[in-house]
């Protein structure tokens, strides 16, 4: 029998109120309230709660605070990757973020989904709303420009550049410029 977590991340129905996972979430916002409270400048202090906080990160890996998580360990960052202020990474499923990518300030990356009929979205004998996820993959060399928004399930391939403000519903090829809402890719871009 899967536990509730094992369910979360296999993009099942899932218990968003089970104790482990009640657990870890309550851990990872005291570890990213540190993280947002902690000077800038003490990279020591940074780095050590980043590693509590998120599953893994290459080397040169930069998050301005605030920066804000469900779970934290479900996020895995490439080497030399700069997350801009006010970020939020609701990462009940993986999300990954490959070299060299940027991410700009104000950008929200979701794996969680509810369903959309209010009568399926409620659960007997809990507090929360029935929950499923999809994971999220980000390619290298990305560029998400500010505000933007990627929705649960969304692939962005490698060199892709995401336009400010745009909501990426649907996966993104590489090496294409997508802008809008939704996202709708504009342009081939060159190596």
């Amino acid at each position: 029998m899967k536990t509730e977590k094992e369910k979360m991340l296999a993009g099942e129905p899932y218990d968003c109120g089970d104790k482990e996972l009640i657990t870890r979430w309550h851990k990872a916002k005291q570890l990213q309230k540190e993280y947002n409270n902690t000077p800038s400048d003490d990279a020591e202090k940074l780095s050590a709660l980043l590693d509590e906080l998120i599953g893994s990160r290459g080397e040169n890996v930069w998050i301005s605070a605030p920066f804000f998580v469900d779970y934290g360990e479900n996020i895995h960052i490439g080497k030399n990757v700069e997350i801009n202020m006010n970020c939020v990474f609701l990462d009940c499923n993986t999300i990954s973020i490959g070299d060299f990518s940027g991410i700009g300030p104000g950008v929200h990356i979701y794996t969680v989904f509810h369903p959309t009929r209010p009568s399926e979205r409620l659960s007997k004998g809990s507090n929360f709303w029935k929950s499923q996820t999809a994971s999220v993959h980000i390619g290298k060399n990305v560029w998400i420009g500010g505000g933007s928004i990627i929705l649960p399930g969304v692939t962005i391939g490698d060199g892709a550049t995401i336009g400010a403000g745009s909501v990426v519903t649907h996966d993104i090829p590489p090496y294409c410029l997508a802008v809008g809402n939704p996202a709708i890719i504009k342009k081939r871009l060159d190596l």
